[in-house]
């Protein structure tokens, strides 16, 4: 899953000035400020160079998340249409420019966030380039929310990692407040951004809402540890993404996890796959995850007919049916 070409064209603008061994140390920095999951009172993009070195080696992979992420919610739910779109910690555009690319007809988005780094630079992205209306507004995730209005889509994007731990609840009773109809959630796919999805997703549903995906479901989680839910996405990377990493092999794989739920009842929504699925001579093991709300491992042959057929082309992340 690759950037809109005008998405691409307007990094490579923004970079093509800026010395490799530069961007190289901001590139550094910033991994590790986000390896760290660092809550010091200071923005991971608060400096320019800190947002180019995003530009260059982040937004490609959080892109194909939350694009992902968008398409498992409009497979769930086919009659979603957005006319609006607020998204708080925004970065540099990246679910507007994923939400745009889902639906077209997109009217209006809001995009709160709070370095006026980011904001410069998503204002320059996207304008002249996305025909919705958008308004950067600047504030943080945890404490100006109000005063909002509410939008048919709703989304946080790679930010709870970034909130101290007692302060997600009203996060995302907040959050759940200004949906009108649909919240998107994403989280890095480690153990720990489960857990904060599992915790948001049990808020959720006390709250009335439908889960849409990626369960089938709303009963507990199957999952135990030392097993979490989570998924990929292969990003091809670029000359400059290659060489400010370091990196030999021209792809990386991001791991990803994420949660849509509507205050729309969901529909019957198929067994989700769970993890790569492990092929052999006329067979295909499936982790799946059950509208029972079971999980576990399916073996399907040809005797399975044409599920055999549908399981064959599945890959992590899809859905069964």
């Amino acid at each position: 899953m690759e950037l809109p070409a005008p998405l691409r064209q307007g990094v490579d603008s923004l970079l093509e000035k800026v010395t490799l061994p530069v961007l190289k140390q901001a590139a550094r920095t910033l991994s590790e400020r986000y390896r760290a999951e660092l809550r010091d009172g200071r923005l991971h993009m608060g400096e320019d160079m800190a947002v180019k070195a995003y530009l260059a080696t982040r937004l490609p992979a959080t892109y194909a998340a939350v694009r992902a992420s968008l398409i498992a919610l409009a497979d769930a739910r086919p009659d979603f249409h957005p006319k609006t779109l607020l998204d708080i910690g925004a970065g540099p555009g990246t679910m507007l420019w994923a939400t745009v690319d889902a639906w077209p007809e997109l009217e209006q988005a809001i995009l709160v966030e709070a370095s006026a780094a980011v904001r410069k630079v998503g204002q320059a992205l996207a304008s002249g380039t996305i025909a919705a209306r958008a308004e950067w507004i600047a504030g943080d995730a945890t404490i100006d929310l109000d005063g909002l209005k509410p939008a048919d889509l709703v989304s946080i994007a790679y930010v709870l990692d970034e909130v101290a731990p007692a302060s997600l609840p009203k996060l995302v009773h907040h959050l759940w407040q200004l949906t009108a109809d649909t919240l998107l959630i994403a989280e890095p796919g480690t153990p720990a951004g489960w857990q904060r999805i599992l915790a948001a997703r049990q808020q959720l549903i006390e709250a009335g809402a439908h889960i849409l995906a990626p369960c089938p479901h709303q009963a507990p989680c199957p999952l135990k540890p030392q097993d979490w839910c989570h998924f990929s996405r292969r990003v091809a990377r670029s000359r400059l993404h290659r060489l400010v990493k370091e990196a030999d092999v021209p792809w990386e794989d991001e791991k990803f996890i994420y949660l849509a739920a509507s205050r729309q009842p969901a529909p019957v929504r198929p067994a989700r796959v769970l993890a790569p699925p492990k092929g052999g001579s006329g067979n295909v093991v499936l982790k799946l995850c059950q509208p029972d709300g079971s999980a576990g491992e399916q073996l399907l042959s040809k005797r399975d007919g044409n599920v055999f057929k549908v399981a064959r082309r599945a890959d992590w992340g899809d859905t069964l049916g």
